[in-house]
């Protein structure tokens, strides 16, 4: 069938990319966001290192899981949220195996968190790390979590809220430009925007019972910038459109309504939506309405201060620089304003833009363009910059 040959021709291009001189991180990237993603665990094993810069023939031995556990202040709570995962794995798993797996899980957790003091546990986070577990096997999975616990999650495990909240803001921004008739109701509803938070921290691993969306959803996430999740959990909602409206425009009935998630979205046309939405209002564009002051704190933008960071710049040194910068960009924004305002057009001018870029599915320029701001958000992951 079509189908077939078209998933044999992409296996093909993906082999091609891994085998390539360097690899092909780009072509990788793309496979990775493009419709059906990287299509097999196996797969995922060779290509995940990639996208995380994870050298796979370097990786360090696991340690005992006994010596991790005696004196972990973390480990109550991470062997309650893990034995409360049964979910997580597939239905008809011998009870052994699993059991198994959620003691590798646990020790995955306590070993990243033990080499890195600067990151704090959150609940949550061990339906990433389980994502992982099963698809790449335990030793794998501990050397890319860590990555990406360092990088792409480095917000969310804080030792508060703050950023993740801040990231959480991008939310609202996000519906206003493409649908601010469902931005109005809800900010009416008051609603919030914390029915979104265990799609963003968990990266939806937590809500979707498919394991094969949830894998799905990791290839695009982790070959885009960190924000990317926020800006699929926007496509959610606007892909509610109708039930939202529909509701009783009420704090709780909207939540309920939006805290359930559907288990039959259209992954595909999602995914290629989320990638235009970021391409046509790239966070920096968002930033401001996000609240700008927390802007200065989050990974998503300290991304580009990695290579001052390198030069072995001390970070106050950067953060006064990039207030300075910000204080010249507003003078110049207030005077762009000032001609704007004189040509405004209403926002939803930007929907239509929306609708004739029509990419969805089809791996066009917007996919394209995402791959390539990842590339430069992408940190030189040689540098250690965390100690």
């Amino acid at each position: 069938t079509d189908f077939d040959s078209k998933k044999k021709r992409k296996v093909a291009e993906i082999y091609q990319a891994l085998n390539s001189d360097p690899i092909d991180v780009a072509a990788l990237r793309r496979m990775a966001i493009s419709e059906g993603g990287l299509l097999t665990d196996e797969i995922r094993c060779k290509v995940w290192p990639k996208l995380l810069s994870v050298n796979t023939d370097d990786l360090p031995p696991l340690p005992a899981g006994k010596e991790l556990r005696e004196d972990n202040k973390d480990y109550q709570q991470v062997l309650l949220d893990v034995r409360r995962s049964l979910r997580r794995f597939p239905p008809g798993m011998p009870d052994d195996q699993r059991e198994g797996l959620q003691e590798e899980l646990i020790d995955i957790i306590l070993h990243v968190l033990k080499r890195n003091p600067q990151l704090h546990y959150y609940q949550g986070y061990h339906d990433i790390v389980v994502t992982f577990l099963l698809v790449v096997g335990d030793r794998l999975a501990t050397a890319l979590v860590e990555k990406l616990s360092t990088h792409h999650l480095r917000d969310f495990m804080d030792p508060t809220m703050d950023n993740t909240k801040h990231i959480l803001n991008y939310l609202m921004p996000i519906i206003d430009q493409v649908n601010p008739e469902v931005h109005d109701f809800m900010q009416s509803a008051e609603v919030g925007t914390i029915f979104a938070l265990s799609w963003l921290i968990t990266w939806f691993g937590h809500v979707l019972s498919d394991f094969r969306h949830v894998v799905r959803l990791y290839d695009f996430f982790l070959a885009c910038h960190p924000l990317m999740p926020i800006y699929f959990a926007a496509v959610i909602v606007l892909y509610r459109e109708q039930e939202v409206l529909d509701c009783e425009c009420d704090m709780a009935s909207v939540h309920h309504l939006l805290s359930q998630i559907p288990q039959d979205l259209p992954y595909e046309t999602l995914i290629s939506r989320a990638g235009d939405l970021f391409v046509q209002f790239p966070p920096s564009e968002l930033a401001r309405e996000a609240a700008q002051q927390q802007a200065e704190r989050t990974a998503a933008s300290t991304f580009k201060d990695f290579e001052l960071v390198s030069v072995q710049q001390r970070p106050d040194t950067v953060l006064r620089q990039r207030f300075r910068e910000r204080l010249r960009g507003e003078e110049r924004l207030r005077g762009e304003e000032r001609t704007k305002s004189i040509l405004t057009k209403p926002r939803t001018n930007r929907f239509v833009k929306l609708a004739v870029m029509g990419l969805t599915v089809a791996l066009g320029a917007a996919a394209l363009a995402v791959v390539k701001s990842a590339l430069e958000w992408a940190p030189k992951f040689e540098l250690q910059i965390f100690p």
